[in-house]
């Protein structure tokens, strides 16, 4: 009788979380609002002499020679970067024979600022203020301003009955309430997630194994809006992505 109950018990919590990934309010559509969001950077380029630079953009410092050649990066990639003038500097940086992103820096006349066109995953044109006393592209850089020039999507559907998958051109983000870690793509990616209310959840997300930021994403009451506020280890201020219901 007992493992008669017990079974009918799991049976009816199973059909629960079904339901509850079925009917989620987070399911659905979504669009990003570039005029709401906001995506700080800070980066770090220090002269070691000569053309040799150490560049950190906080995964850790990248010691290249700035010579317009592909040189060793982290995570396997190939970082150069070219003088094409001297306030103009072009950053690329390639995986498996792809490019992966360039980026175009220009300083200004007095120093004192940086822009950067940024062409990756998303296009964004950030404007960056010197933060120290350094010289030239070597110097302390903060973001001041970014303009998201691309559109991004993001779809919300259901992730083996009790979980949600969270999708975007470049990434997919499985999750189930578990706090256990679930592998999404690209190769090496995990999350882990927890509900805290009926509106928020914080997603833990990993690469091989070590965390690259924590998530807290939450609806708005009309369930018409979800914002995604983003910590990335090292870094003070958080991204911001606010996207509507499309």
């Amino acid at each position: 009788m007992f493992k008669r109950i017990l079974g009918i018990l799991l049976a009816a919590g199973l059909t629960t979380g079904v339901a509850w990934a079925a009917e989620s309010p987070f399911i659905g559509a979504w669009k990003l609002d570039p005029a709401k969001s906001r995506l700080p950077d800070a980066m770090k380029v220090e002269s070691k002499g000569g053309n040799t630079y150490a560049f950190d953009f906080g995964a850790g410092a990248e010691t290249i020679a700035v010579d317009g050649s592909d040189q060793p990066g982290e995570g396997g990639t190939l970082l150069s970067v070219k003088a094409e003038a001297p306030d103009t500097w072009i950053v690329t940086r390639k995986k498996d024979g792809r490019q992966q992103l360039r980026a175009t820096w220009k300083l200004s006349k007095d120093g004192r600022t940086l822009t950067d066109n940024f062409r990756g995953s998303l296009s964004i044109d950030y404007v960056y203020r010197r933060a120290d006393g350094g010289s030239g592209f070597a110097g302390d850089w903060h973001s001041i301003k970014e303009t998201i020039n691309s559109p991004l999507s993001m779809q919300v559907t259901a992730f083996e009955g009790d979980g949600l998958s969270f999708i975007t051109p470049s990434l997919t983000r499985n999750v189930k309430f578990d706090g256990k870690d679930y592998p999404g793509m690209p190769a090496g990616a995990s999350a882990s997630a927890r509900q805290m209310d009926a509106r928020t959840l914080v997603i833990t997300d990993k690469a091989a194994g070590t965390v690259s930021d924590t998530r807290e994403v939450r609806l708005s009451p009309d369930r018409k809006t979800l914002t995604v506020t983003v910590r990335i280890p090292g870094r003070a201020e958080p991204n911001v992505l606010v996207f509507d219901r499309s």
